[in-house]
C-alpha cells in the first residue's frame, strides 16, 4: 500500500459516513396535494385556511404558520417558535436556516417546508 495516500484514506473513512448520512436525509419528505409523504406513505397533512397553514399528524395539530404582515410566524400551541421572511427562517431575530435548507429535507413549497423544518427542529412533529 502506498503510505502517501493514508491521510486521504483516513479522512474519507471518517467523513464518508457523515456525507452518506446527510444525503440519506435529503429530500426524504415529498408534498403531494395536502399530504406530506415519506416512502409513499402519508406522515403529515397540510391544511390551509385563508393565509394560515396548519400541519397535522393523525388528526392532531402539530403547529401552524400564520401570516402577520409580510412574514409568517410559526406557532406551536399558540407560542411563537420562529418567523419566515425573505427566504430565511429566523429565531429570536437571528437567521436559523434558509427556506432552501428546509426544502432540501421537505420537497414542498417554501412556507410549508420551512414550517415543517421548524416543527422538527423544536421536536413538535
Amino acid at each position: 500500500m502506498d503510505m502517501s495516500k493514508l491521510p486521504l484514506l483516513l479522512c474519507l473513512g471518517l467523513a464518508g459516513p457523515l456525507l452518506i448520512a446527510q444525503d440519506a436525509h435529503a429530500g426524504v419528505y415529498t408534498c403531494k396535494g395536502d399530504s406530506v409523504e415519506q416512502g409513499g406513505s402519508t406522515k403529515y397533512k397540510v391544511r390551509r385556511s385563508g393565509t394560515t397553514i396548519t400541519i397535522e399528524k393523525g388528526g392532531s395539530t402539530k403547529g401552524k404558520a400564520v401570516l402577520r404582515g409580510s412574514k409568517y410566524v410559526v406557532e406551536v400551541g399558540g407560542s411563537t417558535k420562529a418567523t419566515i421572511e425573505n427566504g430565511k427562517i429566523l429565531k429570536g431575530g437571528s437567521t436559523w436556516a434558509s427556506v432552501s435548507d428546509a426544502q432540501k429535507v421537505y420537497d414542498c413549497g417554501g412556507t410549508v417546508a420551512a414550517t415543517l423544518w421548524v416543527l422538527e427542529a423544536v421536536n413538535a412533529l
